[in-house]
């Protein structure tokens, strides 16, 4: 299937890590898989979900206020811990928590209402299901994978039975992911635990489209995944084809006690920009409470409207010039007549660009609309010379980034050569 027009041009996604963890504050799953926290202890935590502020409608105006067209919730993690009334497993929050109720079907409702797609997460892997730990992963891609107790059969004797249960329990959880909440976009991950055909991921791909032919996957269905998902570093090359970022707010995915390492957002703009800058997506996370409260330090973060003040530099661009050609990231308007220049820091003097062919018919501050002096100087044979556009000053800089709208005469043509000898 071809990929959804409507990702590329996102930009901007929510990441939601809510779940069990959030109780203790301890890292989701994980915590229990390292032996950080004893594995009943960690079960334990059903009994304080109490889900008891959770507003979808808050979170998704939040969402669109941040200027996101998406969101990804953790319908259920490595832990087994189902968010919505599954009939397929007894684990899930409407069961065994004074939740009580299901937390996928108003989220998916909020999201639609406030015009942003809704994306849902799923493990591939269980760690909690009496039938997971049933086969042997032919190439092991880590230690953990070979002999993890949670993972691996007991002296490697493998029960094809066992696992045949489980991934008919996993395909039809998603089946019903599918059926009562039409995710836009299907966020797997755990693959790494399995193989490709162990996983069945093909028959899965085709389950998925089956009940909705326009559903998203990510790279985590291996073969059949629609697009790349690096995590907590911008890439130094973007992978090919569609992408996103996956980065957290702080260091955590879910809610911790102790982790008040929050990026500014200045940080934010600037992993955002270099982002979009090289034709990717940022998915940012965030981690509720259990309560369902977002917490207020990332609250402030979301309330910035930096991208509602460039959204021009935003929507609707493609991935703007390779390195070299200007000193930051930039995007370029889908119809290529104008380059996006971003500044992360006040410009002394002049804005530099180089290499580029196309005349260029004014230079403007987006958000402002005040128009800067353009010169170029130098410049022989097929080497153009260098733009030189005046520095914005004063209430023309804006405190996150300044960004720079370069008109051009026609299409944006650069010169990539080696220069004269």
């Amino acid at each position: 299937m071809p990929m959804q027009p409507w990702f590329s041009d996102a930009k901007l996604g929510i990441f939601i890590h809510y779940g069990i963890y959030a109780v203790d504050g301890v890292p989701e799953s994980w915590s229990f898989y390292t032996g950080q926290v004893p594995r009943d202890r960690y079960m334990r935590q059903l009994d304080g979900f109490t889900a008891s502020k959770y507003d979808p409608r808050a979170w998704a105006e939040l969402f669109a206020r941040a200027g996101a067209k998406y969101a990804v919730l953790t319908a259920r993690h490595h832990d087994g811990v189902a968010l919505w009334a599954t009939g397929h497993g007894d684990l899930n929050v409407v069961r065994h928590t004074p939740a009580g109720r299901d937390l996928v079907a108003g989220y998916a409702d909020a999201l639609r209402a406030h015009g942003l797609k809704a994306g849902l997460y799923y493990s591939h892997s269980d760690w909690n299901h009496p039938d997971y730990a049933s086969v042997v992963h032919p190439q092991p891609p880590n230690e953990g994978v070979a002999t993890h107790p949670l993972v691996t059969p007991e002296d490697g004797v493998e029960d094809p039975e066992a696992w045949a249960r489980f991934v008919a329990y996993r395909d039809a959880q998603v089946g019903e992911l599918v059926a009562r909440f039409r995710p836009d976009l299907l966020w797997f991950d755990g693959e790494w635990e399995r193989s490709e055909e162990q996983w069945g991921m093909r028959e899965l791909s085709e389950q998925i489209l089956a009940g909705n032919p326009d559903t998203v996957l990510n790279a985590r269905m291996l073969s059949y995944g629609d697009y790349a998902t690096p995590e907590q570093g911008v890439p130094l090359l973007p992978p090919d084809g569609p992408w996103e970022l996956c980065l957290t707010v702080n260091d955590s995915w879910g809610f911790q006690h102790q982790d008040h390492n929050q990026k500014s957002v200045r940080q934010l703009v600037r992993y955002f920009t270099e982002t979009i800058g090289m034709g990717g997506n940022l998915l940012l996370a965030v981690g509720p409470r259990e309560d369902g409260t977002i917490p207020a330090e990332q609250v402030e973060r979301l309330e910035g409207d930096w991208i509602r003040k460039h959204s021009e530099a935003v929507y609707g661009t493609v991935a703007g010039l390779p390195a070299g050609h200007h000193y930051g990231p930039s995007t370029l308007s889908a119809d290529r007549r104008t380059l996006y220049l971003v500044c992360f820091d006040a410009p002394r003097e002049s804005v530099s660009l180089r290499g580029l062919r196309t005349p260029v018919k004014r230079v403007r501050v987006v958000g402002t609309g005040t128009e800067l002096g353009h010169r170029t100087v130098g410049g022989l044979g097929e080497v153009p010379g260098v733009l030189w556009i005046d520095a914005p000053e004063g209430a023309e800089i804006d405190e996150q980034a300044t960004v720079l709208a370069v008109e051009l005469d026609g299409e944006h043509d650069l010169y990539r050569g080696t220069g004269r000898d």
